[in-house]
């Protein structure tokens, strides 16, 4: 293995353990701000961060004057629309069907590198894939299945099927900006000073001079926690990120993903207290064997000769 993709896994490393503990967060943090305001104060301070950075993002915007349009939408894509997807989703679901959900990622991301990236994907992958997305469109409908589940979480499953989606659109038009080795910390801070400047026209029509307020009134375990969802899960793990992206393959960077939701899981259970159910075990059951089928080569025989 080169020293360059050992780098890069470590990069990949240390954003899927930042990952891992961020629904918990997000979760956490929803039950004492709302998500409008909670993803408006997560990018300001991703802004004021930014700011620092200033010279780096006039050079990388002047420098690259053909790629305008594609760091403005890879900007959306990554954080306005993902994380206001993702944030909006995990108020009304559980960070468990959000393991699940985002557990066929991997497998979705390689598929989009195949169709925009022109990687290759073998006939036991594009089946594995299938199977999995059953597997999550089954997780997605459960709350239907369920009596105890309103519609409230079928629409939370919902946009974070839309994250989902959103994400893997920002990672892959990544992928082709890195290709033109543009400054991977100059694009991180871009990309959240994008998303603030998106999303303060709606912040401003719904909460007026409010927002201030609430961000004052809130207690020190939220602020925490929006702390943690700006500066890890935001600006260090998007660096890990698109600096572990710019070595390997969209489709190997994307099965650190699967890491991510072993980290998830337990903690999501032990610290709030969040059941497993017998159809979320029958949805991760489908995944899994889409996943496992997918990712397992199979075995060749070598003919010996007598």
């Amino acid at each position: 293995m080169s020293k360059y993709r050992a780098k890069a896994y470590i990069y990949l490393f240390g954003a899927t353990v930042i990952w891992g503990i961020a629904g918990v967060v997000i979760k956490f943090t929803l039950t004492g701000i709302d998500p409008l305001p909670f993803l408006s104060y997560r990018f300001f301070i991703s802004a004021i961060i930014a700011c620092f950075y200033l010279p780096k993002i006039i050079k990388l915007i002047k420098g690259n004057p053909d790629s305008g349009l594609e760091i403005i939408i890879h900007s959306v894509l990554a954080t306005t629309l993902s994380l206001g997807f993702l944030f909006l989703g995990l108020d009304k679901s559980t960070v468990l069907n959000l393991v699940l959900i985002t557990l066929a990622a991997p497998l979705v991301t390689e598929y989009a590198g195949v169709i925009f990236l022109k990687e290759h994907l073998t006939k036991r992958e594009k089946i594995g894939t299938f199977i999995a997305l059953i597997g999550t469109l089954f997780t997605v409908f459960e709350p239907l299945f369920n009596s105890s589940s309103g519609f409230g979480e079928l629409t939370g499953n919902i946009l974070i099927l839309l994250y989902l989606a959103s994400d893997i659109g920002g990672v892959i038009i990544l992928k082709k900006l890195l290709k033109k080795n543009i400054d991977v910390e100059a694009l991180t801070h871009t990309s959240f000073t994008v998303g603030f400047l998106t999303l303060l026209p709606f912040t401003i029509f719904f909460m007026g001079g409010s927002i201030v307020k609430t961000v004052l009134a809130l207690p020190l375990k939220y602020h925490l926690g929006v702390i943690y969802m700006a500066v890890f899960s935001g600006t260090i793990a998007y660096y890990f990120r698109n600096k572990g992206q710019k070595t390997v393959e969209v489709g190997e960077a994307g099965l650190f993903s699967y890491l991510t939701q072993i980290i998830t899981t337990p903690i999501a259970v032990l610290f709030l207290h969040e059941k497993i159910t017998p159809l979320f075990l029958v949805g991760a059951a489908i995944i899994a064997i889409g996943v496992i089928y997918a990712e397992t080569k199979p075995s060749v025989a070598i003919n010996k000769a007598d």
